[in-house]
């Protein structure tokens, strides 16, 4: 009997792990085809044959919703760009940035629908929780990209010497996830950290967003040119 009633529980949790990821995959399909307003409970309920009340019974609220998916895409995209740069040669500071850009493109072709979550139009009346959606994955994020302007500055350094930027230029939220685990890189290097965000990340929106594929048939080509032209400008040496 009580083995019986372990099958019978665990079906039930199968069952229900099963539900919740295609509510979660049916939500980023929805917003794929119509737009971060197209996330609706009953929207969902009605593409998966499902009554609106039995979908309430997974997620309370469409924000409980767009908070657990917001924090999946996260978590994945965090697991990707730091296994890259891990696996990256220590010794070629230019090659891990480029293993980390490299990684964030991989994830967001792969995962245009999560890509657009966190960093297209936001969900329209989306209130995020306390703290943020994902602050764990956020601040790994962040870390991460810091330590690319870190790698990069004991050559790029002096291209910054009269950089007016100080700590009051940043958001309080953004200095305390990177200063403690940088604490000795400037204001300057923050902002150098932004610019190579802003070099890798215009790219990438633009091919997941089909704007690229009109102009180039070598997207791939285009962004690895970029990034490396950005790691010459910054005076970086190339070991391999």
């Amino acid at each position: 009997m009580t083995g019986t009633g372990r099958t019978v529980g665990g079906r039930r949790e199968r069952l229900r792990a099963e539900t919740t990821a295609e509510i979660k995959d049916t939500a980023l399909r929805l917003m794929a085809d119509g737009g971060p307003d197209a996330i609706t409970l009953r929207a969902i309920a009605r593409e998966m044959g499902m009554t609106a009340n039995a979908i309430y019974g997974y997620f309370a609220t469409r924000d409980e919703l767009v908070t657990t998916l917001i924090a999946d895409v996260y978590e994945a995209l965090a697991d990707a760009v730091d296994a890259a740069w891990a696996q990256a040669p220590g010794d070629d500071p230019a090659a891990r940035i480029l293993a980390w850009a490299d990684a964030f493109r991989g994830w967001a072709l792969a995962n245009p629908e999560g890509f657009r979550l966190v960093y297209g139009d936001p969900v329209p009346g989306y209130e995020a929780p306390e703290g943020g959606p994902a602050p764990d994955a956020a601040r790994r994020v962040c870390t991460g990209l810091t330590a690319l302007a870190d790698a990069a500055w004991p050559y790029a350094e002096a291209h910054y010497r009269h950089s007016a930027f100080t700590w009051d230029d940043f958001d309080a939220g953004l200095l305390d996830k990177v200063r403690p685990a940088f604490p000795e890189l400037p204001p300057a290097a923050v902002a150098l950290a932004l610019r190579i965000w802003g070099h890798l990340h215009g790219l990438v929106a633009l091919e997941v967003y089909g704007h690229l594929g009109r102009q180039t048939s070598s997207p791939d080509k285009l962004f690895r040119e970029e990034l490396a032209q950005l790691t010459r400008t910054l005076g970086m040496p190339h070991t391999g």
